[in-house]
């Protein structure tokens, strides 16, 4: 199947386009009116034979969006990659797969030494994933040396802890994308100043840590009753820092899905995130939603892909 590129006048017309206009305005359809063709990848989807979804429930949330390429990320208690594996093999540059290891098993390194072998290009850990043995850090050395990322989980008291920082700096050649926004949520940030937020995005000093920006249903109140735009303004500003903090090319969006479905949904959460960045440049933009994921994974870069994603640097 060959790919098709999206432009933002496609992407938000009709009903879509109507909707991205309540949410931000005319400027923001002013902006979209510029036909740019834009390369979009998703960084967090689940998908299994299980649990949640088969991949066919995800390709055609992808198609129906235009999202070109996506990472497919073990969802957590399943070290069995297989089906990912089997989804890679069936479409080709695609997906990329994010495994699973069960860590505390003395083995665990060499095990995903096996799956890197098998075409696995990152690793899930959690923030508080220790090594059993001398070395508490060794499934972390081991992605690092195997030339993995890692798709790291947790809250944000974890990610803002001291000891969270030693572990990036013990490991940076290891590129570390943290997850759901550091698990910042309105709910854990009271204080209108978000210290705690503050220090999760103070991870930023480190040159290998990335972020992913979900939609909004993660972090945004819902408005009840439901109006025509579904949060609660004023909304958080935790995007902007993060925008400051770590800057586009370490930034990378992704829907959560299926989760997501059960929130704002797969469409509201790429438009409606995409919408928050009206006034940033279309470079920017680009990177957010694909550049970033496209230089760290190479393997999802296909002959179908019409941009130059090598001008993404990580």
């Amino acid at each position: 199947m060959s790919e098709k590129l999206v432009s933002r006048r496609d992407l938000l017309k009709g009903t879509v386009a109507a909707t991205a206009a309540m949410a931000t305005g005319c400027a923001w359809m002013g902006k979209v009116g510029k036909a740019r063709s834009m390369l979009i990848a998703d960084s967090h989807c689940h998908v299994s034979s299980t649990w949640y979804e088969p991949v066919e429930t995800l390709l055609f949330q992808m198609d129906q969006n235009d999202v070109q390429h996506a990472l497919l990320i073990q969802y957590m208690g399943q070290v069995d990659n297989d089906y990912q594996a089997r989804c890679l093999e069936r479409f080709p540059g695609r997906f990329a797969s994010i495994v699973m290891v069960d860590t505390t098993q003395p083995d665990a390194p060499d095990t995903l030494a096996k799956l890197a072998e098998r075409g696995a290009a990152g690793v899930r850990l959690s923030a508080g994933t220790r090594s059993p043995g001398e070395d508490p850090l060794a499934i972390w050395r081991k992605a690092e040396e195997l030339g993995l990322a890692t798709s790291c989980a947790g809250g944000a008291d974890q990610f803002a802890s001291d000891e969270f920082a030693a572990l990036v700096e013990a490991v940076p050649d290891l590129p570390i994308i943290i997850e759901h926004l550091g698990g910042v949520k309105h709910r854990n940030n009271p204080d209108p100043l978000y210290p705690l937020a503050q220090k999760v995005f103070a991870l930023a000093r480190y040159p290998n840590t990335y972020i992913k920006i979900p939609g909004l249903g993660e972090f945004c109140v819902r408005n009840m009753p439901v109006t025509d735009f579904p949060f609660a303004k004023p909304i958080p500003p935790f995007l902007e820092m993060v925008y400051e903090a770590f800057g586009p090319a370490r930034m990378m969006w992704g829907s959560d899905y299926p989760p997501v479905s059960g929130r704002e949904g797969y469409r509201n959460s790429l438009l409606l995130t995409m919408a928050q960045f009206e006034d940033k440049p279309e470079t920017a933009v680009e990177q957010i939603f694909g550049g970033t994921v496209l230089a760290l994974f190479p393997t999802l870069q296909r002959s179908g892909d019409d941009l130059d994603a090598t001008r993404f640097k990580p």
